[in-house]
């Protein structure tokens, strides 16, 4: 293989077999059950007035059995946490899927939607043969009545499919999952939240209808093919093949030849319904996402203390909290939830505090309306407007807190070499990672896998600095009195309106706030930079500085930076020179 594909593979390789491995089995599983339905001689007579559209509607039946056995388990939080720790021998490629578990979601819901698409055209196509059926072969004389579901003339197709439990639950199932695919679009989800939250608990609707919808007894099969074989009969009377394009009278005239040979008697074909089979996939999954739910309820109940609360600039609440026997990793998420805000709604924040401290804590950027509401509550006037200046707050919000839960930004402490990007709010996961940095520095008996962290961090608005530019400090001070002052290497870049998009420059050691307090006193002069990342030559220097090296980068931030990083990854593989880039990107 080519050094590009090799470079290729560090990245994009698991994560494509396993692509390639579920589609390879979505349409393996068609096509054999496609074949089947078209060839087995159970469903011969079935076959021979609806046509292909009992291959095409029982072939994809099952891809939507697979994928809905699949769309719950990358949401059981609580298994991909266990599957990831570190207490469970998990290699890093298999850690790396885990983290794209709602992308593997979100694949699963799309490819349902497909599947379902052909599955519901061909039932569409189905009804109106079975019913219009009696009108091209009046009183059903030429093959069995009891092959038919449709056991009378006169029918609506229509009426009929509202009628059977396979129709009416299978719209229920259409309309229950149009809704939370619909609102599970990026910019509806983002601005409209509780949208999407609600919407998204019609799973119990579409759950409760698919388990319903196999007994709906509409595909009908010979079940005594061992004594009256159609296919065998066929062959015996007029060689003709059983999949030939005859009328149905033409059909079983062939077929039927009751006096030289008696097991060829049409009249000895019995039939009965091919049975339920969706509950069978499904089962064990639900019950597993229901004892993930268990757990949830369980693991949330248990009383939250707010200890503090911090009105950082930029619309940012800093919340610190304490939980009885709560323990979080580094980098880790929790889903918070207030009840006097929004009775039933969990919102995921990562946490920004460390595993030393005795308190938990998130940063919450305000942005919609449940933030809004949990920052007044909280006493912050977030309009900045005297007029908006809420009531002095007496005793904290009530909140719960359920979690945490892992994410990529775990793997930092796995890597020698680590590159951490932070734009924005997205910052959080990385403070987390430098106080647990700067505390393990203070223990004489750490032993710190990682030597080396760089630290880039994005942000539009200088005040933004402010609640994060005393932990960079300190770390920086504490690291230098250790001896280790190139341990980590900050840079902080000003991305203001109009600044080129890969240059920097004005680079200053330090800038004062309004209020003329310094926002940077580091030891670094080329800490804080005006302007973005040039990011090639950002890994050109780290990949020259740490050859040989497997270096993990973390991002936390917008999709567009996403796509760029994870293109350099794979750029700046170096095959050659052992130097592998390995990406990371938070999802939750």
């Amino acid at each position: 293989m080519a050094a590009g594909g090799r470079k290729w593979l560090v990245n994009e390789g698991p994560r494509w077999l396993f692509m390639f491995l579920w589609i390879f089995l979505n349409f393996f599983l068609f096509g054999w059950f496609c074949d089947f339905f078209e060839n087995a001689p159970d469903f011969v007579y079935l076959r021979k007035y609806i046509g292909v559209g009992l291959c095409l509607a029982r072939g994809a039946a099952v891809p939507i059995n697979l994928n809905c056995t699949l769309i719950l388990l990358p949401v059981c939080r609580n298994l991909i946490s266990v599957l990831r720790g570190s207490g469970v021998g998990v290699w890093r490629w298999m850690r790396r899927l885990l983290d794209k578990n709602l992308t593997f979601h979100k694949i699963l819901a799309w490819s349902i939607l497909f599947w379902s698409a052909i599955h519901t055209g061909a039932h569409f196509w189905n009804y109106h043969r079975v019913v219009t059926v009696w009108e091209e072969q009046p009183g059903m004389t030429c093959i069995p009545v009891k092959s038919n579901p449709v056991q009378a003339p006169g029918n609506d197709p229509i009426i009929i499919m509202w009628a059977t439990v396979a129709g009416f639950t299978g719209f229920i199932i259409l309309i229950a999952f149009f809704l939370m695919i619909t609102s599970s679009i990026e910019v509806i989800r983002r601005s409209y939240f509780e949208v999407f939250w609600y919407t998204h608990h019609l799973f119990i609707v579409f759950f409760a209808a698919f388990l319903a919808h196999g007994f709906g007894e509409l595909i009908i099969g010979q079940n005594n093919t061992d004594f009256h074989d159609p296919v065998l009969c066929s062959r015996l009377n007029r060689v003709v093949p059983v999949n030939a394009s005859y009328s149905f009278c033409e059909f079983v005239t062939i077929i039927n030849d009751p006096i030289n040979e008696t097991r060829c008697d049409i009249n000895k074909a019995t039939f009965s319904h091919a049975g339920a089979q969706s509950w069978k996939w499904v089962v064990g999954p639900l019950a597993l996402y229901f004892l993930e739910r268990i757990v949830r309820v369980w693991r949330s109940r248990a009383p939250v203390t707010i200890n503090r609360v911090v009105q950082h600039p930029s619309k940012v609440l800093e919340i610190q909290m304490s939980k009885e026997g709560f323990y979080a990793d580094v980098g880790q998420y929790v889903f918070i939830k207030a009840p006097e805000i929004a009775l039933l709604e969990w919102h995921p924040f990562t946490l920004s505090s460390s595993p030393e401290e005795d308190y938990f804590s998130v940063h919450v950027r305000i942005v919609g309306d449940w933030t809004e509401n949990l920052a007044r509550r909280c006493g912050m006037n977030v309009t900045g407007k005297p007029e908006d200046e809420p009531p002095p707050v007496t005793s904290p919000p009530i909140v719960y807190v359920d979690g945490p839960f892992g994410t990529a930004s775990e793997d930092v402490f796995k890597h020698r070499v680590a590159m951490c990007v932070g734009a924005g709010i997205g910052v959080t996961p990385f403070a987390s990672v430098l106080k647990s940095i700067w505390y393990q520095s203070l223990d004489v008996n750490s032993l710190l896998t990682v030597q080396k962290v760089y630290f880039y961090w994005l942000c539009s608005d200088i005040s933004a600095f402010e609640w994060f530019a005393d932990l960079m400090r300190s770390l920086e001070t504490q690291m230098i009195d250790s001896g280790r002052g190139d341990f980590v290497t900050f840079r902080v870049y000003l991305t203001r309106p109009g600044a080129n998009t890969d240059t920097t420059g004005n680079i200053v050691a330090w800038e004062l706030l309004e209020d003329g307090s310094p926002i940077f006193q580091m030891q670094d002069a080329a800490v804080l930079h005006y302007g973005r990342p040039h990011w090639i030559k950002i890994f050109e220097s780290v990949s020259n500085n740490h050859q040989g090296e497997d270096i993990g980068v973390f991002f936390c931030g917008p999709k567009a930076l996403s796509s760029r990083l994870h293109i350099f990854c794979n750029q700046f593989t170096n095959i050659a020179t052992g130097t592998r880039f390995f990406y990371n990107k938070e999802n939750f």
